[in-house]
């Protein structure tokens, strides 16, 4: 078995006195869906959340954590972040917006403190998954506990799809 090293997000999550698991997964550089990620964790994709960063013309960057099978809903995002039009940054300007990278991405610890944004049904879980910082480890933890330390707001993010 070979040794998990703590990433950034983990050591703050420790100083905040949050208990969560570090699971890793195996990596396909080719898909870094995350219903990959679901998949190699065995867990239902509504539970492996994923962040992405939003630019808004009013507001600058904020970041929205959603269910890896949704979509954000660009004007949801645009009404909960007040702004009148937002869009996902640029891939290319991942790293330097958060310190973290595609398939990495986290809401805990980025380079700044940027408003965050849940979907509601984060909290239809007693767990979900967020990345750890890095690609090929995830954090497992209680959404409510998440939501606090990030100082988050948990809105309806997502677009509704015909079941």
């Amino acid at each position: 078995m070979k040794k998990i090293t703590k990433t950034n997000a983990a050591r703050l999550l420790d100083k905040a006195k949050i208990a969560y698991d570090l699971i890793p997964y195996e990596v396909d550089e080719n898909d870094l869906a995350a219903g990959h990620v679901a998949e190699q964790l065995g867990e239902d994709i509504h539970r492996v959340f994923k962040t992405l960063v939003l630019f808004g013309e009013r507001t600058g960057h904020f970041g929205c954590v959603i269910p890896g099978c949704d979509e954000v809903d660009l004007k949801k995002a645009a009404k909960v972040s007040g702004n009148k039009k937002v869009d996902l940054i640029a891939m290319k300007d991942l790293l330097a917006t958060t310190g973290y990278i595609r398939g990495g991405c986290t809401p805990i610890g980025m380079k700044k403190p940027f408003p965050t944004f849940f979907h509601t049904t984060c909290n239809d879980f007693d767990y979900i998954y967020v990345s750890a910082g890095q690609r090929g480890l995830q954090l497992k933890l209680k959404p409510q506990e998440l939501v606090a330390y990030v100082g988050a707001q948990v809105v309806d993010l997502t677009v509704q799809t015909q079941e």
